[in-house]
């Protein structure tokens, strides 16, 4: 089957690169991928799915039966939407729309999503069970996976896939990595109240500037002190407004910052540390405070047997030096997170980088993939939905879970 699924991959791969250049050539911000979403439901339809279409607000689910003999249900996760960056590529298809460009990839995730649909489409009979494609809007401002869940988009689901590009692996490379492979991510805000005085005699305020520049200060200090060394934990204060005039001291400090951490426990009580720092300042210096700390999107945690199950479909189609085992996870965030709070699942890596030109990664204006992955990414995701029915039990013990 692996390499009949490998036959239709490449017989559609001029296809692909179309789907793909014309999703580039048209990026929609989140929450605004109308034009997307109808143009997916489309390619979706024309492969015999049933379609959804406004799920999540933007987003559309496309339905393939299969035979159904098997009763679990497996979904596929791809994500739309494009970000706020002026594109600078100098590509034929560059993004037509000023001030918008797919600079994270999801236009490739959205082809992938649908290049599967369409070789799964092809196997008719021969796939056991059924599978449901979420193409989901809003990634980007971590809300589109949320809107998703919300509208029932995991009622059923009994295992869960999802694929993001990685300028840093090659084209022709899958990356896989158990366990942790993003970080839950939270907003922070901090006001610091203080009393408002002249420049010339801060003896008679309390210099909430100052004050702040302790708080910023010791909380990263402590960081590396109180936090277990092998629990990593970003504290960044990425915005500071405050103040009126080069000769009054501040009588207040807003403070703006995220918060990565990557393990469930450690998560749980940053708020209160946080707050026992930001107290231990003010209060001997007169100080009031004010803390605002926003639960984000959770880690992404790898399912065991799914990687595993990722991992021998990908060396079975490219062999070993087709597959790269992440060492290190990234702080960065993913709501994928949000679906593995109801079901399951793993999410791979997919390797875009040219081989003999420089890489420029995720986010930069001058970001390219390199089209040959498209392929790669769908058979990978294809034979992995294939060979999902194909085991009933856990593929990998715990205890043989890689360090």
């Amino acid at each position: 089957m692996l390499s009949r699924i490998k036959d239709i991959a490449a017989s559609l791969a001029p296809r692909l690169i179309e789907i793909r250049r014309h999703l580039h050539s048209h990026p929609e911000l989140s929450g605004q991928e109308y034009q997307t979403a109808a143009y997916v439901a489309g390619v979706l339809s024309s492969c015999g799915l049933s379609i959804r279409e406004g799920v999540g607000k933007v987003g559309v689910v496309g339905e393939l039966a299969g035979q159904a003999k098997d009763p679990r249900l497996l979904a596929i996760r791809t994500d739309m939407d494009a970000l706020p960056i002026q594109e600078r590529t100098a590509l034929e298809f560059a993004s037509r729309q000023t001030g918008k460009m797919h600079a994270c990839g999801h236009d490739v995730h959205t082809t992938v999503g649908l290049g599967t649909a369409m070789v799964l489409s092809q196997l008719g009979e021969a796939l056991p069970g059924r599978v449901r494609f979420l193409f989901q809007p809003a990634e980007e401002i971590a809300q589109g996976a949320g809107w998703m869940v919300q509208d029932g988009v995991m009622d059923g689901v009994s295992g869960i896939l999802s694929v993001h590009v990685f300028p840093s692996i090659p084209a022709g490379v899958i990356g896989i990595r158990y366990g942790a492979l993003t970080a839950a991510a939270d907003d922070l805000e901090i006001t610091i109240m203080g009393e408002s005085g002249h420049g010339a005699r801060p003896h008679e305020a309390v210099d909430a500037i100052w004050i702040a520049s302790q708080v910023i200060t010791t909380l990263q200090q402590a960081i590396s002190r109180t936090h277990n060394p092998l629990r990593p934990v970003v504290l960044t204060i990425g915005q500071i407004t405050g103040g009126r005039a080069p000769n009054v001291i501040a009588d207040r400090v807003h403070l703006q910052g995220t918060v990565r951490s990557l393990h469930p426990e450690t998560s749980r009580d940053l708020p209160r540390w946080i707050e026992q720092i930001v107290a231990s300042i003010c209060q001997p210096y007169g100080a009031q405070y004010e803390i605002s700390y926003r639960r984000g999107v959770p880690s992404v945690q790898n399912d065991i047997a799914l990687t595993q199950l990722v991992e021998r479909v990908a060396e079975a189609a490219w062999g070993r030096e087709g597959i790269q085992i992440i060492d290190e996870p990234s702080l960065g965030a993913e709501d994928f997170s949000i679906y593995l709070q109801a079901a399951p699942g793993t999410m791979f890596r997919l390797g875009v980088g040219f081989r003999d030109r420089r890489n420029f990664p995720l986010h930069h204006p001058q970001f390219e993939v390199d089209e040959t992955a498209i392929v790669t990414g769908v058979v990978t995701m294809a034979a992995a939905a294939y060979q999902y029915w194909q085991q009933s039990q856990p593929l990998l013990k715990a205890a043989s879970l890689p360090a």
